[in-house]
C-alpha cells in the first residue's frame, strides 16, 4: 500500500500561506503565568443581560430550527431599521441582505463572490489579518498600500490612485480600523469616492467598529452620491454589543450582488445560528443604551492608555475609533517582534507586533483598551519598566 504524500495533495496557495501573525504571538503565550495581556480585540463586557435573555427564551421555547438561508425576516428588517436609523443607509431586507456568521464570514462571502483569479485587491495596511489570505485563496492578487502616521492611518487619494490598474476589482476599506484606530470621515471619502465613481470597482466595506468612535459620527462610503452602488457593506454584532461568541453578523448589498452571495453562502453556511439571530433582534430593538454605556468606558480608557504612553515617552497616534492604540516603538532599536518578545519574556506584558497587521507594521505594537483601566494600568506600569531598561 503506498503512503499518501501529502505534498502532492495539499494546494500551494495554503500551504504557503502565513500562519496570522496574531495567532503566531498568542502561542508564546501557552503555559507562561502572570502575564498581563493587551492583546484580544474582544469587549471585556459580558454581552447585556436583556439580549442574553432574549437568546435563553428561544432555547426554552424550542426555536432551535434552521432559518432561512438568508436569516430571519424579523431580524434582516431590524438590521436595515438600525443601519438607517445610525448611518442613514437604506436597504432591503429581503433582497439585499445577508445574515453570517459573524463579521468574517460576511468578509469572506463578499470576497469569494466578487474576485475571480488575477484580480487585483487594494488593501490598505495596517489592516486586520484575513483580508489578503481571503483573497489570495481566491486567487485573487492583494495589492497592499502603507498608510502612515502623518496622514493619519487614512487612504488618501494618492495611495489609491496609485495602486488601481485595470485589474483591480475590489478596494477594502476597514475603518474605524483595527489596528490603529483610525477613521476616515466625509471629506476623507469623498476624496476616494470621487476616484471610484469613475471605476468598475467594488468598495468591501468592513465596519464592523462603526458605533465606536470617539467625538463624531461614523460616515458609511455608501451613503455618499454614486457609491451605494458599489458598495458591499459588512458589519456584526461582536464588538458594538459584547456578542463575540454568539457569531453573527451580516452583510448588506445591491441585489445584483446580495443575490449571488446568498447562493454561496447556501452551500457553504446554510444560515447562521437560530439562537444568536433571535438574540440579536433584541439587541437591535433595545441596545442602544448598552452601545452608548460601553463606547463610554471605550473613550474613557482610550484617554488613560493614551496618556500613559505619553508619560513613558511613547509617542502614539490617538485613535479615532475602535479599541486599539498603535504605539511607535521603533525608537528603541528593537525590531517590533523583538521588541514585543522581550517585553513578554522579561516582564509578563502582552502586546501585538506592528508587523502582525502588515508590513507597513514594522516600528509600532497594537495594544487593546478593550480591558479594565485595573489590568490597562498593570500592563502599562511593566511597559514603562522595560523602557526603563531599554534607556538604561
Amino acid at each position: 500500500m503506498a503512503s499518501i504524500d501529502y505534498d502532492l495533495i495539499l494546494p500551494r496557495r495554503v500551504v504557503e500561506m502565513p500562519p496570522s501573525g496574531i495567532r503566531k504571538f498568542f502561542d508564546l503565550l501557552d503555559g507562561m503565568s502572570d502575564v498581563t495581556a493587551l492583546t484580544v480585540g474582544q469587549p471585556d463586557f459580558v454581552t447585556p443581560w436583556h439580549i442574553r435573555e432574549a437568546g435563553i427564551e428561544s432555547l426554552e421555547s424550542g426555536k432551535t430550527y434552521y432559518t432561512s438561508n438568508a436569516g430571519t425576516l424579523e431580524l434582516r428588517q431590524e438590521i436595515c431599521k438600525y443601519l438607517h436609523r445610525r448611518f442613514d443607509l437604506t436597504y432591503d431586507p429581503v433582497h439585499e441582505t445577508v445574515v453570517t456568521v459573524g463579521g468574517s464570514e460576511a468578509i469572506d462571502l463578499a470576497m469569494r463572490t466578487i474576485l475571480s483569479p488575477g484580480d487585483e485587491v487594494i488593501i490598505p495596511t495596517p489592516c486586520f489579518v484575513c483580508y489578503a489570505p481571503i483573497a489570495r485563496m481566491c486567487g485573487a492578487v492583494p495589492v497592499t498600500v502603507q498608510t502612515r502616521n502623518q496622514d493619519k492611518f487614512k487612504l488618501t487619494p494618492e495611495l489609491l490612485e496609485s495602486a488601481i490598474t485595470e485589474k483591480t476589482k475590489m478596494l477594502v476599506l476597514a475603518y474605524p480600523n483595527n489596528p490603529t484606530g483610525a477613521v476616515m470621515d466625509r471629506e476623507d471619502l469623498e476624496k476616494i469616492a470621487q476616484i471610484l465613481r469613475e471605476k468598475q470597482i467594488i468598495v468591501l466595506s468592513d465596519e464592523i467598529y462603526a458605533e465606536l468612535t470617539y467625538g463624531r459620527r461614523h460616515v458609511s462610503i455608501a451613503s455618499l452620491p454614486g457609491m451605494w452602488e458599489r458598495t458591499i457593506l459588512a458589519s456584526g454584532f461582536s464588538k458594538a454589543y459584547a456578542m463575540t461568541g454568539w457569531r453573527l453578523g451580516y452583510l448588506c448589498a445591491p441585489a445584483p450582488l446580495a443575490k449571488q452571495m446568498l447562493k454561496v453562502h447556501q452551500y457553504a453556511i446554510m444560515c447562521a445560528p437560530t439562537t444568536s439571530q433571535l438574540a440579536a433582534v433584541e439587541a437591535l430593538r433595545h441596545g442602544d443604551e448598552d452601545i452608548a454605556a460601553m463606547t463610554d468606558e471605550y473613550n474613557r480608557r482610550r484617554r488613560y492608555i493614551y496618556n500613559g504612553l505619553q508619560s513613558i515617552g511613547i509617542p502614539s497616534f490617538e485613535p479615532e475609533g475602535a479599541f486599539y492604540i498603535y504605539p511607535e516603538i521603533g525608537q528603541f532599536g528593537l525590531s517590533s517582534d523583538s521588541f514585543c518578545e522581550r517585553l513578554l519574556y522579561e516582564h509578563k506584558c502582552a502586546i501585538i507586533p506592528g508587523t502582525a497587521f502588515g508590513e507597513g507594521g514594522e516600528g509600532f505594537a497594537r495594544i487593546s483598551y478593550a480591558y479594565s483601566v485595573k489590568h490597562i494600568t498593570q500592563a502599562l506600569e511593566r511597559i514603562e519598566a522595560f523602557v526603563k531598561v531599554l534607556k538604561s
